[in-house]
């Protein structure tokens, strides 16, 4: 059943754990995604990434995407990941996304409240989420990020100049009326060479002055507990994309390599199938963890 971002997370708020927001560039992650919700009866977001557009456009996926939902017997938010201009926002709106998030967080703050207070005006009027972000989330080297270039800590004065500052989200939500806030405390997209420096008490204290969903962008090499205290202090969404994508394509290898191996043809079918299956098993496990307090 489609439902809204601020809908999901309100719930798991209260049920203290965490909804996976998958990105989902094709028909095979969309099913991926939505049969693992539907194994263990959870609620999950399907996302689509600007910066994705490259391999599927909005206008393409975001109608499938839509249906799904719809069909799901799990509630299932569809939302717009990373949009970076209010026009985006408003095409995902009307293509049926339930939830946007306007990214304007490497621009100043003040011009950050300003672009994410008018698309929150117009989202809520017709009923649908908005999150936005503040402070800086890390890119490593390895599979990008999302949308915008790396975040090189060697820029800053110290790594607290990095995370999101909580008197300035006080500030922010109580001037632009998000639903949710990502909030930067040391993780990274892409694929993450190194062990993250998480300052976990940083959603602590940013809790006890905004008390409202908060988002963990770029989960890369978070370990399972790390993940878990990060619940407990007040995540409840977490986006995930690059190890379920890697497991997609190593699935894909190794049946083209087994393929070669036994002389057989190798069918695009076949290899798509196989990469489906491994994004579902790995989907599912990062499932069991975010939501480890209600199944």
């Amino acid at each position: 059943m489609l439902v809204t971002l601020k809908e999901i997370l309100e719930n798991a708020k209260e049920g203290k754990y965490a909804v996976g927001a998958f990105n989902v560039p094709n028909l095979e992650s969309i099913r991926a995604v939505i049969e693992s919700a539907e194994e263990l009866n959870i609620p999950v977001i399907l996302q689509h990434a600007e910066c994705h557009d490259n391999l599927i456009s909005l206008d393409e996926v975001g109608p499938i995407m839509v249906e799904w939902a719809k069909k799901a017997t799990v509630p299932v938010c569809v939302h717009l990941d990373h949009g970076e201009s209010f026009e985006t926002c408003m095409k995902a709106i009307r293509l049926g996304f339930t939830s946007v998030m306007f990214d304007a967080s490497a621009k100043p703050f003040e011009e950050n409240v300003a672009g994410t207070k008018e698309v929150v005006k117009a989202a809520h009027a017709v009923g649908v989420s908005v999150e936005a972000e503040l402070g800086n989330m890390f890119t490593s080297s390895v599979g990008g990020g999302e949308g915008r270039g790396p975040v090189d800590a060697s820029n800053f004065n110290s790594l607290d100049d990095c995370y999101t500052n909580p008197d300035l989200a006080k500030q922010f939500v109580e001037e632009t009326g998000v639903d949710a806030l990502a909030i930067a405390f040391g993780t990274s997209h892409g694929v993450y060479l190194t062990e993250p420096q998480l300052d976990l008490n940083r959603i602590t204290q940013i809790k006890e002055k905004i008390d409202i969903p908060f988002v963990m962008h770029g989960g890369s090499g978070v370990s399972e507990e790390d993940f878990k205290q990060a619940i407990r202090n007040g995540i409840t969404k977490i986006n995930y994309y690059t190890y379920s994508s890697m497991a997609g394509g190593k699935a894909a290898q190794e049946w083209i390599a087994k393929c070669e191996a036994e002389n057989s043809p190798v069918f695009f079918h076949d290899v798509a199938m196989a990469a489906q299956k491994a994004i579902k098993e790995d989907v599912k496990a990062a499932m069991k963890v975010f939501a480890s307090s209600i199944l």
